[in-house]
């Protein structure tokens, strides 16, 4: 085994808590993860973890070498970037994440193109609507919808998008169309949620003619998939809050209607996050511009290009 991969699972064991956890990162099975932690101690002749049934802290000795393990891999992968940049040929694996409406719409689709146009990049792709921890979890770019909150982390705007409030017409045959953003918070209609473990106290932020307004609203369903959401609105469930190109060809078909149109959510930027030094790897400079283009392009298209158009060209 190299001595090397050994301590990339070290490293991944103290960040993630388990063995399981840490080999999927690394694709290796559990057996294999325990394999290169024992190795690791027997060539150091300490212990570096304490043991329990449900995870693995590390002993002092542990935390010692973790400290000392995580500058020998940052050097190894800058050492490596300098090497691709010479070459004009990267290498290796490229991790990426995004929620899952962006996911499947725009990137996922991407990435056996940047694949073809770059074969010896690997691109491990987790989505996931849930607030990705990018440190903890080795990630090297998040694509994202909002702020940038975490300093530790650096972002490179991609586009501005805006947000709509809509439902089905069913929905406002019975419940009526809210006339005012105040009339979502008074209980008589039911708004969609995305919420996940850990999410932040839920509001939608309008612009109204007293300024942006937070408004705490509610309803009988939340969920963490946005795609979920959308679902139940189209099923005349509630009224959702989503970006314009994720819900435009709905609102083109009249299966979902836009409301209060003159007090609208904030826009939200789509951006590329990252750590602040894996800018200096090719591999996610690459992935970035590539991506970035792509997400441009086809929102663009989404918004532009009416239904009923595409219906028809295809009928042609």
């Amino acid at each position: 085994m190299s001595y090397l991969d050994n301590v990339r699972v070290f490293v991944r064991v103290v960040e993630l808590g388990t063995l399981s956890a840490a080999g999927r990162d690394q694709r290796v099975t559990p057996a294999v993860a325990s394999n290169r932690i024992k190795e690791l101690e027997r060539h150091m002749g300490v212990r570096l973890f304490n043991r329990t049934t449900r995870k693995l802290t590390p002993t002092e000795h542990g935390r010692v070498f973790y400290d000392g393990a995580v500058k020998i891999l940052e050097a190894v992968n800058e050492a490596e970037s300098a090497i691709a940049d010479l070459s004009r040929n990267p290498k290796g694996a490229v991790r990426i994440t995004a929620p899952l409406g962006i996911g499947r719409r725009l990137i996922a689709s991407g990435v056996p193109e940047f694949h073809d146009r770059y074969p010896d990049i690997e691109v491990r792709l987790r989505l996931s609507d849930r607030n990705v921890d990018i440190l903890s979890e080795g990630i090297d770019v998040a694509f994202r919808l909002g702020i940038l909150e975490d300093s530790n982390l650096r972002m490179r705007g991609i586009m501005n998008c805006d947000r709509v409030l809509c439902g089905a017409p069913g929905y406002f045959e019975k419940r009526g169309v809210p006339p005012t953003p105040d009339d979502l918070i008074t209980g008589h209609h039911d708004c969609l949620l995305l919420r996940y473990p850990g999410s932040k106290e839920y509001y939608w932020t309008l612009q109204t003619p007293e300024g942006v307004r937070k408004f705490e609203v509610g309803g009988p369903y939340d969920s963490d998939d946005g795609d979920v959401l959308t679902q139940w609105a189209l099923d005349g469930r509630g009224i959702i809050n989503k970006p314009l190109f994720e819900v435009k060809q709905y609102i083109n078909e009249g299966t979902l209607v836009p409301i209060l149109e003159e007090t609208p959510p904030l826009s939200a930027q789509l951006a590329a996050i990252y750590p602040h030094k894996r800018f200096q790897d090719p591999k996610v400079r690459l992935i970035i511009d590539f991506m970035a283009e792509r997400c441009q392009r086809l929102i663009g298209k989404m918004l532009a290009e009416p239904v009923a158009a595409r219906v028809q060209e295809t009928v042609t």
